[in-house]
């Protein structure tokens, strides 16, 4: 845990780990997220509290709406969509969502060696949900990083 500099230990958030569908035909496909923010404050130029999720002309506003709880809800909105439409799940999916990437993933390696033999046994892909807008209209898909297979993703 990390320590402040009067020597006080601090305990971590805790990760979240969660898993859907366990055919084994299908692959499974891991999600990885954040929901911690930068420090905001509303002279930083923002039209309003950055931390009350704020609706203005169907447009979202808060802090992290697209860093990055936005992206990790819309992945958990997709499985819900699945269930709701009795569909079939066409991977195996599983969650990592923690709460401490803005100071670095503290914590996260201790979790991820620990788990790796359990947890993430059978995860065939990771997908770093993570990822910037490049307008207002236009979304980044990252489809390769460094030290990774990278893919051709056509979306329609």
């Amino acid at each position: 845990s990390p320590q402040l500099p009067d020597g006080q230990d601090l305990p971590l958030p805790p990760v979240i780990l969660g898993e859907l569908a366990e055919d084994p035909q299908n692959p499974t496909v891991c999600f990885y997220g954040h929901v911690d923010v930068q420090p905001a404050r509303k002279e930083d130029g923002w039209k309003t509290d950055p931390y009350t999720l704020t609706e203005i002309s169907g447009n979202l506003y808060g802090r992290g709406a697209i860093d990055n709880k936005g992206p990790v809800l819309a992945w958990i909105n997709a499985v819900e969509t699945f269930k709701a439409l009795k569909l079939a799940t066409p991977v195996n999916f599983k969650f990592v969502i923690e709460g401490m990437e803005e100071a670095g993933s503290l914590g996260l390696e201790k979790l991820l060696q620990e788990e790796k033999q359990c947890f993430f046994s059978d995860v065939d892909y990771i997908v770093i949900s993570d990822s910037l807008w490049l307008s207002n209209k236009k979304p980044a898909l990252t489809y390769g990083s460094r030290g990774n297979a990278c893919f051709f993703v056509e979306v329609k």
